[in-house]
């Protein structure tokens, strides 16, 4: 429990399967609250070894990607200029250009250019895929 607590404070990204003698039901809750793939208790068949190792596996797999395309989102958001991200964040709220125009004074033709400019470097093809990108780079803890 002491290296799993370790590798999560360390940032440190892998499955883990527990494997004891001599586990109960609120250490098994601890381990699984704290990103435990499988809580395994002596005897165990080596088929459930086996399943829960293949479900590790692939559960890192899909960890690793979403890590990657976050990332890669963040990459992109970083490189709207501060009014890029002020009209990003009324643009996903449903807010139209002349709104948006009225709110920080500036031209509706410049928000324009504004979205078209967030539209590309985010690369998103719609609103429906910006709005989708900007839930996701919120729904992740912010870089330290």
């Amino acid at each position: 429990m002491d290296l799993q607590r370790e590798l999560r404070e360390s940032d440190i990204h892998i499955p883990i399967i527990f494997i004891t003698g001599h586990g109960d039901i609120p250490m098994t809750v601890e381990a699984m609250k704290a990103g435990a793939v499988e809580f395994l208790t002596k005897p165990f068949r080596g088929q459930k070894l086996l399943e829960a190792v293949q479900g590790a596996i692939a559960r890192d797999r899909a960890a690793r990607q979403e890590r990657a395309e976050i990332a890669e989102l963040r990459k992109c958001f970083d490189t709207l200029s501060p009014r890029e991200r002020e009209v990003l964040g009324m643009v996903v709220t449903g807010l139209l250009n002349k709104q948006i125009a009225a709110e920080l004074g500036i031209s509706e033709l410049t928000v324009k250019t504004h979205r078209a400019h967030i539209m590309e470097k985010m690369r998103a093809g719609s609103l429906a895929e910006l709005v989708h990108f900007t839930d996701r780079l919120r729904s992740v803890p912010p870089r330290e």
